[in-house]
Parts: C-alpha cells; structure tokens; sequence
C-alpha cells in the first residue's frame, strides 16, 4: 500500500515506509498548496497526517491531499491521523459552544477517507461521531515495555485525578505494582487545583504517572513537586500525545518530574528528559 504524509507527520510516515512524494506549499496568500508527484496511485492508499499545532492548516492539509488522491485514482483512503486535532471538544459544557469532534469527524469523512486509525482518544465516545469504520490503536504497550526495562522493584503508580483512574490501574496491574490516588480539590472561585492527600506512601519509590496528552504540563509538574516532597525518589511521567504550549518543554526540562516518555504521535526532539517511542510499527502492522 502507497503511504503519503503530510507535513506534520513526514518523520513518522518514513519511519513506516518509503512515502510516496508530494509537494507542500504555501501560495502568497498563506493558502495551502499540495500536489501528488508518483505518476501512478494506488486504488487503496494510507494517508497519514496529526493534526497538530497549528491545527487548523494540518487539517486543511490533509483534506486537500486527500483530495489530490482521489483525483490521481485512489478509491480507497485510509487516513492515519496519530493525534486527533480538535478531540478534547468532545462534549458542548456552554450554550452556544461547538460540538468540535464531530465536525472534525465530518470533515474527514467528506474529505474522502473509508477508513480511519488514530491513537488514544481523549474520548472513545468520539468512536460514535465518525459513520466509517475506526481503528483506535494505544502506546501504551509501547510505555509498558519500555517501564520494564528501566524500572526497579520498588515502584507505584499514581493516579494524579479521576480520569487517571482506568488507565492507572490498567498499568499498575500489568506491571504488578501498587497504585496511589491523589485526592485533589478545585477552589471554585479561583480554580487552583490543590492536592489534598494520597491514598498510599510513597516514600522511597519510583513513581510512575500516565495520562494521553500533556499540554501545559501544569498539573504533572505540580503533582510530581508534591510526591517529591513526600519521599518519593524518581517520578517518570508517560503521554501518548505531546501537544506542548510554548514554554511547556522548557518548564518539565526545569521541573522535579525525573522522565517524560512520549510517542511521536505529534513530532518531537528528544532531550535528557525527553524519551520519544515510535508508533510507526504499529501502524504498518495494521496497514496490512
């Protein structure tokens, strides 16, 4: 099967396979400009773009591309979006607001793509906005092997809120440690988060928290000060998808957080702190 990529994914699509080659560019007036250069395309191709920063030209992008490809032949697009633009807008929380994920689902499918393969919603109950079949694929194997490897007999895992608590377990159980829940507490008037206790010691240990995204980094950094400050030895952090603010990398590089292991699902650099897993295996196993 033909792979083309966009251009937030190029370094991840070559890591699966040899791309086939297409222009990106931009006319004066900052409109996108694609072209498909292979002189024969596929009836069934893969299309792999994240939607990542800035979102919205990724996603104009990729819809044109698509297009290009059904006009070069291709009938059957498989689109490969790692990072699902728009996915944290999965419920309407104020009159008025935008439903995002289903526009976005209803973008893509009118786009063109029968099929799509994405990574660890934010939501499975976006499953349900798309009317084409969805494969949802995880990095947490990934993370799961790599903590294998690189952790010592002395570790817990947190589960630094609520929406942790599935995913904390779940690692907590495969590798056989304890898991600690923090107790938080919003101030409803100034919306600080606070914690106010744990439900196991961690004292001595290794800690290890996992969550699908890390955009701030604000609350990570705060939970692992705290469990820093209650003994714990090492803190590793593990997010599928790294959607950094500008100034987020800099503040965990400075931060009491030990490791932050990440996929490239949305592209990074790794640094001393900064651990990236390829998904790209993944993703050729399930493009044949």
């Amino acid at each position: 099967m033909q792979i083309f990529a966009g251009s937030a994914s190029q370094k991840l699509g070559k890591n699966i396979a040899l791309l086939g080659k297409v222009r990106l560019e931009k006319f004066q007036n900052g409109e996108s400009r694609v072209q498909i250069l292979e002189e024969k395309v596929d009836v069934e191709v893969a299309l792999l773009q994240s939607l990542s920063d800035p979102t919205n030209d990724r996603l104009v992008e990729f819809c044109l591309l698509a297009d290009a490809l059904r006009r070069k032949g291709a009938k059957e697009i498989v689109g490969i979006v790692p990072w699902l633009g728009y996915s944290k807008q999965d419920k309407v929380f104020l009159p008025g607001e935008a439903l995002g994920a289903k526009v976005i689902a209803k973008i893509l499918q009118t786009a063109g793509i029968t099929k799509l393969i994405t990574f660890d919603l934010h939501n499975r109950a976006i499953l349900g906005f798309f009317d084409i079949p969805v494969m949802e694929l995880s990095a947490k194997p990934l993370f799961l092997e790599y903590l294998q490897q690189n952790i010592s007999a002395n570790v817990a895992v947190v589960a630094p809120d609520e929406g942790a608590v599935k995913s904390s377990g779940y690692f907590a159980r495969e590798l056989g440690v304890p898991i600690v829940y923090m107790d938080k507490r919003r101030d409803l008037v100034t919306g600080e988060v606070m914690v106010v206790g744990m439900s196991g010691d961690v004292t001595g240990k290794e800690i290890v928290i996992v969550d699908d995204m890390i955009v701030t980094g604000s609350t990570i950094i705060e939970t692992a000060k705290y469990l820093k400050t209650k003994g714990a030895k090492k803190v590793s952090v593990c997010a599928t998808h790294h959607l950094f603010v500008p100034g987020a990398q800099e503040k965990l590089e400075e931060s009491e957080i030990d490791e932050v292991v990440i996929s490239d699902s949305v592209e990074g650099t790794e640094t001393d702190k900064l651990k990236v897993l390829s998904v790209a295996k993944m993703i050729a196993e399930n493009l044949t």
